[in-house]
């Protein structure tokens, strides 16, 4: 399956934060078949890439998570997982908070297949006249590497989605 930069949808939940300056990107994976966010969601938290994150965090932050969680998340039975808050969420989507990022995710299905979006944003420390947020050198120096790892975490959660229907 192919992974593609593309434009937020208009129906977005994070469209909010594209507007107001934030820094946002989104991927979209197309895949024959209906596909439910509960199992996106639980694929994506529950992929082997992301697992090496859950385990800093919860090194790092005493917020440990696990598959069972990624599941809950997934089937709206809780409002945390590991560092994540959820801030906003629909039967088709679900926007989580952690400081100053966001995570989103978006499934549109049709009769014969899925399209499945993942998004980021990043808030800026501040906001330029012009309405642009203003980001640190860090922030763009890290960016090659957010854009390859948000990749890498979709081919992970692609590996685990059939398991994760089929359960």
């Amino acid at each position: 399956m192919m992974i593609v930069s593309h434009s937020l949808p208009e129906q977005a939940l994070l469209r909010p934060y594209a507007q107001s300056g934030a820094y946002t990107d989104c991927y979209l994976m197309t895949l024959p078949g209906p596909v439910h966010l509960a199992h996106f969601v639980e694929a994506f938290y529950s992929s082997s890439v992301f697992k090496f994150e859950r385990t800093l965090l919860g090194l790092a932050l005493g917020k440990k998570a696990s598959d069972q969680d990624a599941a809950a998340l997934g089937r709206s039975q809780v409002s945390q997982f590991s560092a994540w808050q959820v801030e906003e969420r629909t039967d088709t989507q679900l926007l989580l908070r952690f400081g100053d990022t966001r995570s989103w995710f978006m499934v549109e299905t049709a009769a014969d297949t899925s399209r499945l979006y993942f998004g980021s944003a990043v808030l800026p420390r501040k906001v330029d006249v012009e309405g642009k947020g203003v980001f640190s050198a860090g922030f763009h120096l890290l960016s090659g590497f957010h854009h390859r790892y948000s990749q890498a975490l979709l081919r992970s959660a692609l590996k685990r989605l059939p398991k994760v229907q089929n359960a």
